[in-house]
C-alpha cells in the first residue's frame, strides 16, 4: 500500500464505489477534464517518470520518452479527439411487427475497475489502460508493478495530485497485496502479465462474475521469405527485438526462414547490431537493462541453445545481456521453450512457407506474428492460414502503435482488446434500448 494511503483494498474499493453511485464521473465533462489532466501529469513531470524508468529498467530518455511517456499521451489526444463521437447513441433498425418503435445502444460506464500493470512498461501499460477506463466514465484502482520500484513509487506520488481522488487510487505492493485486491467485487479486471498469473486473475475475478481482460505475451515468429532484402530486414528486426533489451510482449520472438536465406540473414543481423547500438552496446545510451537478477539468470541459462551470431556477453552486476542472435537453434532448444522476453533472438530454419506455417500453427496462438515477405500469395496464406493477436508485414511491434487498431491476445496470448474507441467498448457496457409509444 502506498503509505498516503493507508485503506485496506476492501475500503479502497469502497469508497470509489460510494462515488461512482453519485453519477460523478459519469458526464462527458468529468471524463475528458480527467483524461486532460493525465495529460498535464505526464507534460509537467515527463522527466521525474523518464528517471524512475532508468532507475527501473536502465532505459535512456529518449526510449522512454517513445514509448512509454509520449504513447501514453497520443492514446489520451486520439481519444479526447473523438470521444464525443464515439459516445454518441447508435441507432438500430427495428422489425415490422415493432412498427413506431425506436431502437438504440448506448455505452454504460462499468463501474470500478482494477488495472494491474506489468514491469515491462510500468508506466505506460498502467495508464494506457486506464485512459479508456476514465473515458469509459469508470473509477479506478491502479495497481503498479512492485517489479519496477521507482515507476510505481513516483506514479502512487504524482497521480493522486491531479486525478479525481475520489475516483481513482493507487495500491502498491507485491503478491499479498495483489492478492487483498483480486478478493474484492470489481466491474471490470484489466491485466498486462503472463498467463501463470493471467490464471490467478481469472478464478479470482470468476468469484464475482467479473469479466477481464488478459492482455499476456507468447512467442511471436518473425517468417523471413526467400529472396527478401536481407539488410532491411535485419534492421528492422533489430530494432523490434532489442528495443528495451528485449523486455517487449509482442517482440520477434524467433525467426523462421529457410536454410539458405537464414545464412544471408544472420550476417546482416549482426551487421544490424552494429550499426543499432554500436560496437559495445553495453556503452550505448539507447540500449536498457534486465530488470533484475532473477531474470538475467533465466535469460543466460538460454544462451547455449544454439550457435552465437553476435552478442553473448553478460554482467550480472550490471544486468546487461549484450544484444545476442543465435544460429542452428533446434526447435525444442531451450530457448524455444518458453516466451524469451530478453535480448535473445534464436534463427530456425524451415524448409518453406508451408513448413513455417506449421510450426506456428503447432504451437500455442501468439500475441504476433510478423512476415518479411514480398508475395502476395505469401501474405494472404499467413493471413488466413494462421491466428495471433496481430499480423505485420514488413514492420515488428509498429501495430500497437496504431491507435484505430485494437490490441489484444487471442487464446494463450490473451483475451479482450483495447486502444482508442476499442478501450471503451472494453470499459463499458453496450446497453440496448427500445422505445414504444403508448398511442
Amino acid at each position: 500500500m502506498t503509505s498516503s494511503t493507508p485503506e485496506q483494498p476492501d475500503a479502497v474499493v469502497a469508497r470509489l464505489r460510494a462515488t461512482f453511485r453519485t453519477g460523478r464521473t459519469a458526464p462527458l465533462e468529468w471524463r475528458t477534464d480527467q483524461l486532460r489532466r493525465l495529460r498535464a501529469l505526464l507534460t509537467e513531470h515527463g522527466t521525474d517518470f523518464a528517471a524512475a524508468l532508468h532507475a527501473d529498467l536502465g532505459k535512456g530518455e529518449t526510449e522512454a520518452y517513445r514509448t512509454e511517456i509520449d504513447f501514453t499521451l497520443r492514446e489520451i489526444d486520439h481519444t479526447l479527439d473523438h470521444l464525443e463521437e464515439w459516445l454518441r447513441p447508435e441507432p438500430a433498425p427495428v422489425p415490422p411487427h415493432l412498427s413506431g418503435a425506436e431502437a438504440w445502444t448506448v455505452y454504460d460506464p462499468l463501474g470500478v475497475v482494477l488495472v494491474i500493470a506489468p514491469w515491462n512498461y510500468p508506466l505506460q501499460l498502467l495508464l494506457a489502460p486506464i485512459v479508456g477506463a476514465l473515458a469509459s466514465g469508470n473509477c479506478v484502482v491502479a495497481k503498479p508493478s512492485e517489479m519496477a520500484p521507482a515507476t510505481s513509487a513516483a506514479v502512487a506520488r504524482l497521480l493522486p495530485r491531479f486525478l479525481d481522488a475520489d475516483a481513482v487510487a493507487v495500491v502498491e505492493g507485491a503478491v499479498p497485496e495483489t492478492t487483498a485486491l483480486l478478493e474484492q467485487h470489481f466491474d471490470h479486471i484489466f491485466y498486462t502479465g503472463n498467463g501463470t498469473v493471467g490464471r490467478i486473475v481469472m478464478r479470482a475475478a470468476a468469484e464475482h462474475l467479473t469479466p477481464v481482460t488478459l492482455e499476456l505475451g507468447g512467442k511471436s515468429p518473425a517468417f523471413v521469405d526467400r529472396g527478401t532484402d536481407a539488410d532491411a530486414v535485419a534492421a528492422r528486426l533489430v530494432a523490434g527485438k532489442f528495443l528495451n533489451a528485449g523486455q517487449t510482449c509482442v517482440a520477434p520472438d524467433y525467426v523462421l526462414t529457410d536454410p539458405e536465406t537464414a545464412a544471408r540473414l544472420e550476417s546482416a543481423l549482426a551487421r544490424a547490431v552494429t550499426a543499432l547500438y554500436g560496437d559495445d552496446p553495453a556503452a550505448a545510451p539507447n540500449y536498457s537493462r534486465i530488470v533484475n537478477e532473477r531474470h538475467f539468470d533465466r535469460l543466460t541459462g538460454l544462451l547455449d541453445s544454439g550457435r552465437t551470431v553476435t552478442g553473448g556477453t553478460h554482467d550480472r552486476d550490471r544486468k546487461y545481456i549484450a544484444p545476442t542472435v543465435l544460429g542452428g537453434v533446434a526447435p525444442d532448444a531451450p530457448v524455444m521453450r518458453e516466451e524469451i522476453f530478453g535480448p535473445i533472438l534464436p534463427v530456425v530454419e524451415v524448409a518453406d512457407l508451408d513448413a513455417a506455417i506449421d510450426f506456428v500453427n503447432d504451437r500455442d496462438k501468439p500475441l504476433a506474428l510478423y512476415a518479411f515477405t514480398e508475395s502476395e500469395e505469401t501474405r494472404r496464406r499467413l493471413t488466413g492460414e494462421t491466428s495471433s493477436g496481430g499480423l505485420g508485414f514488413g514492420l515488428p511491434v509498429a501495430h500497437l502503435t496504431v491507435s484505430d487498431l485494437p490490441f489484444g491476445g487471442v487464446g494463450e496470448s490473451g483475451m479482450g482488446r483495447y486502444h482508442g474507441r476499442y478501450s471503451i467498448e472494453t470499459f463499458s457496457h453496450r446497453k440496448a434500448v427500445l422505445s414504444k409509444p403508448l398511442a
